[in-house]
């Protein structure tokens, strides 16, 4: 049986992307898109929230694929560098792209609207 490819739109753009490997924090369950920010104290990532004070509230990068890391910290992959559909990236807390867009734009990671043909 052959899987049927279902486009995610995540990628909205021809910048380069750039990849990196993550470790995830245990405990969470992420699918692709989610922002990521990196714990201070344990360089460990998971999904990025303005409102927390523990160095994940900064965003770092853009989760690359699904990951269970709900019993036990997995390593994953995630993009530095890219243009990314805004409607399709998970952000923490109450978050949104305007949360984060200036300081993602410094990284590199540009968020982009989705525009109808």
């Amino acid at each position: 049986m052959s899987e049927i490819y279902t486009p995610d739109n995540l990628i909205a753009g021809d910048y380069p992307l750039v990849t990196g490997e993550a470790v995830i924090e245990s405990g969470q369950n992420l699918s692709r898109g989610a922002l990521l920010g990196k714990v201070t104290a344990t360089d460990k990532f998971k999904l990025c929230d303005s409102a927390a004070s523990d160095g994940s509230e900064n965003p770092q990068g853009i989760l690359a694929e699904d990951i269970d890391a709900s019993a036990a910290d997995q390593v994953s992959v995630y993009y530095l560098a890219g243009e990314f559909n805004e409607a399709a990236i998970i952000f923490g807390g109450s978050d949104d792209a305007d949360t984060h867009r200036a300081v993602l734009r410094d990284l590199n990671i540009y968020l982009k609207a989705a525009v109808s043909a």
